[in-house]
């Protein structure tokens, strides 16, 4: 079974060493001369495709967005900047051997049905050369993996005046650095993590910089309790329970958490929106750069006058001499057919934002077209262990009229529950999402299962954050060594900070027995109270307590 799978971006590359596991015969076009899409660092700006600046880290720590058969490794820091993101996935690639099923500098100009669609479920699929050359082949099925972070947002007519602006502006996907900034007076509109890191960068050497922020956004920093990686505490399964329980409870608790941090109001950050309906600001530096004077919070823009920009408070900034928009990106698939470009609501009407209920054959999905409280990665490598299992006839679909009124009832409890907009289109619940794909392809964790027969990996499940080996331990797909990489992942977080190693006191061996024999006291109690785990739960987790690890 031949797939084409358009982009080479980390979706792309996780789809395609999908595709090499079901047994299937991929072709990866990547239109750049190069893997990695927006992780890669262009020194000039490419139309078409999606541009980070120099310095980019990405927001979510390693283990967490790490592919599910393939640790990061250790030695590399949990938050990585860009080059080190693009370390991991050259480092993928040479693993499973994926750069020989890519043609580089070849666009995908136009995918349709062949003639006997209904019959084969076969695509026509054109692309272009660098230098020209035209193709069209025939494949079985497709994967669109081209992201969403490739068409700037730039809304001009929502700004009186702006024709008459005698600075600079220019929207965040051209930004690169502050190399040229220095001294100037900036003003950055827009406060998703875009606007906010750039704001921080630029502060560094301008005069000074306003962050226009229509709706403010709530700050979350990528440095979480004790100094370890937010994303690695309070993410766990137990704590998506009571979230699920205690909604407002939670939501009111984070919230709390975050102002006892940086007074949101204070700080003219505080947004109408919930911690949890819109994707929040993560960024480490804003504080110090607002409270330093820095950078300063302004309100939406009304108009521009020459070099003045005038903000919806009626406040005033003379000689302004760059702006920056960071107003988000439009999405658009212009080669694909019209019927699969439907919307339902802001979003594609895609069953759960991968498959189009229009189509006679399931044999095209969409990879990574989606946002959620967490890596990105996770999420398009499960749908695309989903469709390759579609594909080939071992996972069915439910009817078109099912799979049109989920929809229907998806897009209405997403408006409901997130803010979505044209910009961002997309917002799912995590590890509820990551759940329902993975029941679909077989490889959910049974944590029932689990408790019983390996405590100590349960309650890393349970307890610990819910990384992507997770996925790995059953199934299709299944990876032995998947239960070793949960058991290690804190090594490898801990990895990167042993560059001075502060020596431990000495605990004497009474104490420390003492200690363990409370705890298993304890844990026993629970058990006999509780009824909830067999006595030989109990025993192999008093086992575990007195190992080294």
């Amino acid at each position: 079974m031949k797939v084409a799978v358009i982009g080479a971006g980390v979706s792309g590359l996780g789809s395609l060493k999908v595709c090499l596991d079901e047994g299937l015969e991929p072709t990866c076009f990547e239109s750049s001369h190069d893997i990695g899409g927006l992780w890669r660092f262009k020194e000039t700006p490419e139309p078409g495709r999606a541009n980070i600046y120099k310095s980019v880290v990405i927001n979510s720590s390693k283990e967490m967005m790490a592919f599910s058969d393939f640790p990061p490794p250790a030695e590399l820091p949990n938050n990585m900047h860009h080059s080190e993101v693009m370390l991991y996935v050259r480092l993928y690639a040479e693993a499973f051997k994926l750069l020989q099923h890519i043609q580089f500098q070849t666009t995908v100009v136009s995918v349709r049905q062949t003639l006997d669609f209904a019959a084969t479920g076969q695509w026509d699929v054109e692309t272009e050369t660098r230098d020209g050359q035209r193709e069209t082949r025939v494949f079985d099925a497709v994967i669109v993996c081209t992201g969403h972070f490739t068409q700037p947002h730039l809304p001009l007519g929502d700004f009186p005046g702006i024709e008459s602006f005698e600075g600079r502006y220019f929207h965040s996907w051209d930004y690169r650095s502050a190399d040229d900034m220095e001294g100037k007076r900036v003003v950055v509109i827009g406060i998703g993590n875009s606007g906010g890191d750039i704001a921080v960068d630029i502060s560094r050497v301008a005069e000074k910089v306003y962050l226009s922020a229509r709706s403010g956004a709530w700050l979350v920093s990528r440095v979480g309790e004790g100094g370890l990686p937010a994303d690695l505490v309070g993410t766990s399964r137990l704590d998506m329970m009571m979230g699920k329980l205690f909604p407002s409870w939670v939501n009111k608790m984070v919230e709390n958490k975050l102002n006892k941090v940086v007074n949101h109001k204070l700080y003219g950050l505080q947004p109408n929106h919930g911690f949890f309906q819109q994707i929040p600001l993560v960024n480490d530096d804003l504080p110090a750069r607002i409270i330093s004077g820095r950078v300063q919070l302004k309100p939406n823009v009304k108009q521009f006058c020459g070099s003045t920009v005038v903000f919806a408070d009626g406040s005033v900034i003379d000689k302004v001499d760059v702006v920056v928009f960071a107003t988000g990106y439009n999405y658009s698939f212009p080669f694909l057919p019209s019927a699969l470009q439907a919307k339902s609501g802001y979003r594609l009407n895609l069953y759960k934002h991968v498959f189009s209920p229009a189509l006679t054959r399931p044999t095209l999905a969409v990879v990574g077209f989606i946002h959620g409280l967490g890596a990105i990665n996770p999420l398009a490598e499960m749908q695309a262990r989903w469709a390759t299992r579609v594909f080939k006839g071992l996972t069915k679909l439910p009817s078109e009229k099912t799979m049109i009124k989920e929809i229907e009832k998806d897009t209405v409890t997403m408006h409901q529950r997130f803010a979505c907009s044209d910009r961002n289109p997309i917002q799912v619940e995590y590890v509820p999402y990551l759940d329902f794909v993975a029941e679909q392809v077989g490889v959910r964790p049974n944590l029932l299962w689990l408790l019983l027969t390996d405590p100590r990996l349960a309650l890393n499940i349970l307890l610990g954050p819910c990384t992507p080996y997770q996925y790995r331990l059953t199934g299709p797909g299944q990876w032995a060594g998947a239960r070793q990489a949960i058991l290690t992942q804190w090594d490898r977080v801990i990895q990167p900070f042993k560059t001075r190693v502060v020596p431990e006191p000495e605990t004497k061996p009474s104490s420390k027995r003492n200690i363990i024999m409370f705890f298993s006291g304890s844990v026993l109690l629970c058990c006999i109270v509780y009824n909830k785990h067999e006595l030989s739960s109990f025993f192999s987790l008093l086992s575990l307590l007195r190992s080294p690890q």
